[in-house]
């Protein structure tokens, strides 16, 4: 495993972020871990070296959130060995102020999250979507206060057009308020439009990048074919894929597996690699439901792509319509 800082901050976190959206309640979406079925598998990233995780508050009711707090708290026999970070603005509870990013939901979210974690702080808090609905200021100086609480060590956002994230961190700045050190955007072979604004400006701003589904929904691991067919339970009923892609972005998979059958090593590699190659990028963010999915993820952090075989991978690339931030 390697570690790097996440962008221009201080923080170390390890080259591979496991994502924990997968751990939850089976009855809710079969593809769900439940903690006694996900243990193992963090178990092995843990051997491995990952002392990263991301989740959720939204994430399974919060089911996620108490999995991963139960889970690291056996795992790790330090609080400071790892890197916990999590997430608001998605709908926590039935309410008109269950959601967003104002004060109210903000302090609220912060407490409910730490509660279901069992930790008195997480390293990393992120907006999980710009809220349109409250004032930016007001989210600024909510999530600053967060800090200066000790209930966050440091910020994150995801998802959201470049300019509204150049503005939060302008304002940021501008006031004396914590700003953001990392962007977790949709990112991978498949899905590239974020070259366009927003891996320019974290490069500039110093903001480490952390992908998530950087194999494009499993695609670039093999869980689709051409013309429909679905090789996994969560291929088949995972309709925003189907919204995402077509049977023309397989000519990216096609290469991709072609550069990995030359290397000996499965696609999921060779697509994990290929991101870390890019300017900012620091942690992919990867789920993992089997053994395997954690191995192909660490080993990746060795594999080193040559420009032409990034060359390779890049040249099928067909621009899609901006993925919805919503």
């Amino acid at each position: 495993m390697r570690y790097v800082r996440l962008g221009s901050s201080g923080l170390k976190v390890s080259s591979v972020c496991l994502g924990m959206m997968s751990y939850g309640d089976p009855a809710r979406r079969a593809w769900y871990l439940d903690e006694a079925a996900a243990e193992p598998i963090v178990a092995r990233a843990v051997e491995r070296g990952v002392t990263f995780f991301d989740t959720a508050d939204m994430y399974s009711e919060g089911l996620t959130e108490q999995i991963t707090g139960s889970l690291l708290r056996r795992l790790f026999t330090r609080r400071e060995d790892y890197v916990l970070a999590t997430k608001v603005y998605y709908p926590t509870g039935p309410g008109p102020n269950d959601r967003g990013l104002s004060r109210k939901h903000i302090l609220d979210a912060i407490d409910g999250s730490l509660r279901r974690l069992g930790t008195d702080h997480v390293d990393l808090y992120q907006i999980h979507r710009f809220d349109d609905e409250t004032p930016v200021e007001e989210t600024l100086e909510a999530l600053h206060d967060v800090v200066r609480a000790g209930k966050a060590r440091y910020l994150g956002a995801s998802t959201m057009p470049a300019w509204k994230f150049a503005k939060a961190q302008y304002l940021a700045r501008a006031n004396g308020w914590t700003r953001f050190v990392s962007m977790q955007p949709y990112y991978n072979l498949l899905y590239r439009e974020e070259e366009r604004e927003m891996l320019p400006l974290c490069a500039d701003e110093g903001v480490g990048v952390i992908p998530w589904s950087p194999l494009a929904r499993g695609m670039l691991a093999g869980t689709r074919e051409r013309g429909g067919v679905r090789n996994t339970t969560r291929a088949g009923i995972d309709a925003f894929a189907d919204q995402l892609y077509t049977d023309d972005d397989f000519d990216v998979v096609d290469v991709t597996r072609a550069v990995a059958a030359e290397r000996g090593v499965p696609p999921a590699q060779v697509a994990l690699a290929w991101l870390r190659s890019r300017p900012a990028v620091a942690a992919p963010i990867v789920g993992a439901t089997r053994l395997g999915h954690i191995d192909d993820a660490v080993d990746s952090v060795e594999l080193t792509l040559t420009a032409r075989e990034c060359a390779r991978l890049e040249a099928p690339y067909r621009p899609h319509e901006v993925m919805p931030k919503g």
